[in-house]
């Protein structure tokens, strides 16, 4: 009797055991889930994610017809003896984006010489777009390269740059001289931005057959009184107003304007057309002949 306590004894301890090891094996599968459901709880990384910020749409959503941009009557008096007083408008893939107008034209004044006159008005209009910045932005950038690129002007002599005021948002002036056709011209160039439109007006002008040569002064008033009618119109506050204008979009289109490369081409294109005098018939013959000659060196 006494013997078999002991034996019982050793017996009870052993079944303990894998009780013991049960427990423990639990006890390590719960502290797993504890920190399992933890990770689970925290914050999601998109939802710590700041919103990016959205560019200001862009004012205007249409151009004016640029050949409505100036009024007549400042085309008769800058432009006298127009070929054609309603303008000739400038090729374009989309005038949404892109638009132009020009006025040449020579007024004979007999034995007093002839004095041709040249004017042009190019319209370009940025889209807001979320990569490269609002519609006034980027015309902002275009601003700059039209004034450096009137600044660079082959064959331009005594080149001057200023600001000029209540002009759009932002306008500067470039007068130059430039020798052709065996005569002296006489430059100015208004390059005025308002919101994220940027117009560029030309005005030039010379005197044929011993006429008096324009005065530089004559061609910028000329230059900044068209301009001011130009912006005018693309406001809406003109006589001409754009027309099937709508609402203002930031949303990026691929027909809009993103270099300066095409409209440089057509610019000189329509330099080397318009920029010219062209004959008209003449009632003195030495004016004739020199119109021939012109006509000749175009």
């Amino acid at each position: 009797m006494h013997r078999s306590a002991p034996r019982l004894s050793r017996i009870l301890a052993c079944a303990a055991v894998p009780v013991m090891l049960v427990v423990a094996g639990c006890s390590s599968d719960s502290g797993d889930t504890k920190e399992s459901g933890s990770s689970e709880s925290s914050p999601s990384a998109s939802a710590s994610k700041k919103a990016e910020p959205t560019v200001e749409p862009a004012k205007f959503a249409a151009l004016p017809d640029p050949c409505k941009s100036i009024t007549k009557k400042t085309v008769a008096s800058l432009v006298p003896s127009a070929k054609s007083k309603n303008g000739t408008a400038t090729g374009s893939s989309d005038t949404a984006y892109r638009a132009g107008c020009s006025w040449n034209g020579l007024d004979d004044n007999g034995v007093k010489g002839s004095q041709y006159r040249w004017l042009d008005i190019g319209l370009t209009r940025f889209d807001s777009d979320q990569a490269l910045g609002s519609g006034a932005k980027r015309a902002q950038q275009d601003f700059d390269k039209q004034v450096a690129k009137a600044k660079a002007s082959e064959g331009a002599k005594k080149v001057a740059e200023a600001p000029v005021a209540g002009i759009g948002e932002q306008a500067t002036k470039v007068t130059y001289d430039l020798s052709k056709t065996g005569e002296d011209f006489k430059y100015a160039t208004v390059v005025t931005r308002t919101e994220n439109v940027v117009i560029t007006l030309t005005y030039n002008g010379a005197g044929y057959a011993g006429a008096k040569t324009p005065s530089s002064d004559d061609i910028l008033k000329g230059a900044e009184k068209a301009a001011r009618e130009a912006v005018a119109a693309v406001t809406g506050t003109g006589a001409d107003k754009p027309s099937g204008a709508t609402p203002p979009s930031g949303k990026a289109s691929d027909d809009k304007p993103t270099d300066d490369k095409s409209s440089d081409d057509k610019s000189k294109d329509s330099k080397s057309t318009d920029d010219k005098p062209k004959d008209d018939k003449s009632t003195e013959k030495k004016t004739s002949a020199h119109k021939a000659s012109v006509k000749k060196t175009s």
